[in-house]
């Protein structure tokens, strides 16, 4: 309707004014409403064409969208085991921050596994300690051993020597049960240090072994205490958290509520511009938006980043074969929007729907000194007539409310 009242201002009224004032026609009299077509058809016709050509040119280079909105992540507050509740610390729409804990599963069958634990730690000390006596044990027996050998050694020695002399006192029989017993020490000396050794290689390797294993044990049963309350990851807000004590927490089934992040959707808007101006919407171009949440306002915006691909066009593999035919909507190119001047969104909610329209800025290409007469021309047109799309937003801003409380009801 804007394009249509703008371009009857250069065509039918001025047809209807030469008509007036140069033929003497006059409206009510030979310009009426049966003949209308025919006396003002030359402006008629100028004015349908350049409404055509205007309304092409303007959404074309300056496409507007209503499929914006400022998306934002949630965290799903979960502990990662099931159980029951045993301590909530937060209510619902609490204020939380990074490391703050949120609510305490029960951890009764965790704390008896690490008491056991300790107890196994306690064993093996007094394991250690025992081994110590039993390892001074083993010592005073391999002494008594090695004085045993020693006595059966100088008791064979001297027999030895008694017969070498020819004495009658000693025969080749006490001999040789001398050097049978003398065997039998050696072996004992060797059980006695064996012993040591064993006593030894308890105190060094199996003892701690089994101390490190208890350690382990006790290690993991404090792990699982401490994954038993639920931390927050970041500073945010709860929502739908109607946790009390008693209840049952799944990870899987039933989670404890939403934590939606305190700077989650601020500032940044993603919009969905039709196809056709995918060589038109670039990042580094002026647009504007107008949400819901803050109606008479137009907030001036940037595109930082233009996806690279149609979410239309995603293909997950199954085992049936796609089919071009069977696509649902064309989809959209989806530009990211942030705003010029800070602080103009922060008081936009999060997810709020909003308008947007896109400028083609051509004053870079407009300061080309070998730019041709008629593109120079054609680029000043379609800089000028971004005006009218931004009126057409601000209308719609102005006749938002009326349009949201009266027609519809909402």
């Amino acid at each position: 309707m804007l394009e249509v009242i703008l371009c009857s201002l250069v065509t039918i009224l001025p047809d209807y004014l030469l008509r007036r004032r140069f033929q003497g026609k006059r409206w009510g009299q030979e310009i009426t409403f049966f003949t209308v077509w025919y006396e003002l058809r030359w402006g008629i016709t100028l004015c349908a064409m350049l409404t055509i050509t205007l309304i092409t040119i303007v959404f074309y280079y300056h496409p507007s969208t209503s499929n914006v909105a400022s998306f934002f992540r949630t965290v799903t507050i979960l502990s990662e085991q099931g159980g029951r509740v045993s301590d909530v610390y937060v209510e619902i729409n609490s204020e939380v921050a990074a490391g703050d804990p949120i609510f305490r599963l029960d951890s009764s069958s965790q704390e008896a596994a690490a008491e056991t634990a300790r107890r196994q730690i306690a064993e093996v000390e007094a394991a250690l300690v025992l081994a110590e006596a039993q390892r001074a044990a083993s010592v005073a027996a391999v002494d008594q051993a090695v004085a045993a050998f020693e006595q059966t050694h100088e008791d064979l020695e001297r027999q030895r020597e008694l017969r070498n002399r020819g004495s009658a006192a000693v025969s080749d029989r006490d001999v040789q049960l001398l050097e049978n017993e003398l065997g039998v020490k050696q072996g004992q000396v060797d059980a006695a240090r064996a012993g040591v050794e064993a006593v030894d290689a308890q105190i060094s390797v199996q003892l701690p072994a089994q101390r490190a294993t208890a350690e382990a044990a006790l290690a993991q049963a404090v792990n699982e205490i401490e994954k038993l309350t639920v931390y927050a990851g970041v500073d945010g807000t709860i929502e739908q958290f109607t946790l009390r004590v008693g209840d049952i927490v799944s990870p899987v089934l039933r989670p404890a509520g939403i934590l939606v992040p305190s700077e989650a959707g601020r500032n940044r808007f993603q919009a969905g511009f039709p196809q056709i101006s995918a060589q038109v919407v670039k990042a580094g171009g002026v647009a504007e938006i107008m949400c819901v949440s803050k109606p008479f306002t137009v907030v001036p915006m940037v595109i930082t980043e233009v996806q690279d691909v149609i979410a239309a066009g995603q293909l997950r593999p199954s085992d049936r074969l796609g089919d071009a035919q069977n696509m649902g909507a064309p989809g959209t190119i989806t530009a990211f929007l942030e705003p010029i001047y800070p602080g103009q969104t922060d008081d936009i909610p999060p997810g709020s729907r909003c308008l947007a329209n896109a400028y083609t800025y051509n004053h870079a290409l407009l300061e080309d000194p070998e730019l041709g007469f008629g593109q120079r021309i054609f680029l000043h047109v379609v800089d000028t007539v971004g005006v009218v799309h931004a009126a057409g937003l601000r209308i719609r801003s102005l006749l938002l409310p009326l349009q949201t409380l009266v027609f519809t009801g909402h």
